[in-house]
């Protein structure tokens, strides 16, 4: 008997730590689904230069044995802005229904001459990422990352942050959302500076104003260059997006939404 139990409580032990590490975090989902689609205008000051598609695919799709959403985002510039720059970016993440964590992500990116195509495999229990990379007229490139854990790419950030509760923040307050993107891992701090009506295309909106801090870059104009408005319903939908950027001011303006859980709460017009 003496012998048997060091060996039970050592069979307990490996078993919990095996259970841990077989698990994910579960975090309650309801503000979006399958088959949500959003699309937006892209105005460069007076002009319209593109448009945006945020599409989640109508089935689930099983990726590392998870269920997962299959949310794309697509960009494009218009037949006008193509002179200037011609750009059809696809991005794509497999964001897991449980954990809101990307489970693969793809990019696309075609701009102007540049070409860069990109997949990302995520193994959130050994916290690390695969990515095989491939630029114009290069060979492929493969790699693997240590990630932080919780580590969101960028669009399923964007959809993690529609599953907080904003009632707990007050104007000010700050959170972390930590990511991996272009090999890196990152760490995206939000500050929450209450509510306010924003008017879109779609509609005016109660709307909930986020600032992510943005790292020094070439692109953007300070580290607060950039403002999130999610609609301050259940749906949480991004409704407007403002960038400063070194070349000028860009907003981001939503003109249809399908598909949503929840009726959207738009603000009666005067």
């Amino acid at each position: 008997m003496k012998k048997i139990f060091p060996a039970i409580i050592l069979a307990i032990l490996v078993l919990s730590g095996f259970a841990a590490k077989e698990s994910l975090r579960t975090i309650p989902n309801e503000s979006f689904s399958a088959g949500e689609l959003l699309k937006y205008k892209v105005h460069y000051g007076p002009i319209t230069a593109a448009e945006a598609v945020i599409d989640i695919a109508p089935n689930l799709h099983r990726i590392n044995d998870r269920p997962t959403y299959k949310a794309t985002v697509y960009g494009k510039t218009s037949n006008s802005f193509d002179l200037f720059i011609k750009i059809r970016d696809t991005w794509q993440s497999y964001i897991d229904t449980a954990a809101i964590l990307p489970q693969r992500s793809f990019r696309n990116i075609e701009e102007g001459s540049y070409r860069k195509r990109e997949t990302v495999d995520f193994n959130h229990f050994t916290n690390t990422a695969q990515v095989e990379m491939k630029k114009k007229n290069r060979d492929k490139k493969k790699s693997t990352h240590k990630i932080p854990s919780g580590a969101q790419d960028i669009v399923s950030g964007f959809y993690y942050l529609r599953t907080l509760d904003y009632d707990r923040y007050k104007p000010g307050d700050k959170f972390t959302i930590k990511g991996f993107f272009d090999e890196e891992a990152f760490d995206m701090v939000v500050t929450y500076q209450g509510r306010e009506t924003v008017s879109t295309k779609a509609g005016s909106f109660r709307a909930i104003k986020l600032v992510p801090r943005m790292p020094k870059n070439k692109l953007f104009n300070g580290e607060d260059a950039i403002t999130v408005y999610l609609s301050d319903d259940k749906n949480k939908i991004p409704v407007l997006i403002s960038a400063n950027m070194f070349v000028g001011s860009v907003k981001v303006d939503l003109y249809e939404h399908r598909n949503l859980k929840h009726k959207p709460a738009l603000v009666a017009q005067k």
